[in-house]
């Protein structure tokens, strides 16, 4: 590695920011890997409060809503206003749906949850994205060996259960033991929704807060 004193004349570069760091991805000007300079990429972290960007040049923004189409790396997002959004998957983008994966997993019809920062053509260029992802306040019905039945809202919904999934009691903290779930606890459940038959992947499960 150069080090600092190898060139004396020269100007240290200045720093790119993150606004210039997913501009020139959305370009194809860059190659980036990974991306969390706006924050986690975790599933609580999309519900979390939206604190500061690392760099305080960006105004992050949050985008909400069902995918439409999908055209190359640019995403149609049709919002609850009835506006569409676009949606720019960028190589500094991460992708979450029901654990970290590639753009490869976002179809049409998924739910879309994105943060990002505006690009001059009124796109948001994705910091990252979380693939139908819920939270939900639900009450337990039934448990079985990899589910547990659930009803949100007076309607039965099934979550399923595995290797990921943990469970927070009374304000402790997380663990994969889910042998303290009783039926008729209410239940905060942090999971991936599936299109296909309307089930839950669940990935955190809380009781007792």
């Amino acid at each position: 590695m150069v080090s600092p004193t190898s060139r004396p004349d020269t100007a240290p570069p200045r720093r790119l920011g993150r606004r210039g760091f997913l501009g020139s991805a959305a370009l194809g000007g860059a190659t980036i890997v990974g991306a969390s300079s706006l924050g986690a990429l975790d599933a609580d972290a999309a519900f979390a409060a939206r604190g500061p960007a690392l760099d305080p040049a960006v105004t992050g923004v949050f985008v909400a809503g069902r995918i439409g189409a999908v055209r190359g790396t640019l995403l149609y997002v049709a919002g609850g206003s009835g506006a569409t959004h676009h949606v720019r998957l960028t190589n500094a983008t991460s992708v979450w749906k029901a654990r970290p994966t590639t753009a490869d997993a976002v179809e049409v019809g998924d739910g879309l949850y994105a943060r990002g920062v505006p690009m001059p053509d009124g796109s948001v260029a994705a910091d990252a994205v979380w693939v139908n992802i819920v939270n939900l306040r639900t009450e337990i019905r039934g448990l079985r060996r990899s589910r547990i039945h659930l009803v949100h809202h007076h309607r039965e919904l099934v979550g399923h259960t595995g290797p990921e999934t943990a469970a927070r009691y009374a304000g402790g903290a997380l663990t994969p033991d889910l042998g303290r779930l009783r039926i008729g606890q209410r239940a905060q459940v942090l999971g991936a929704w599936r299109p296909g038959d309307g089930s839950v992947d669940v990935i955190r499960v809380t009781v007792g807060h």
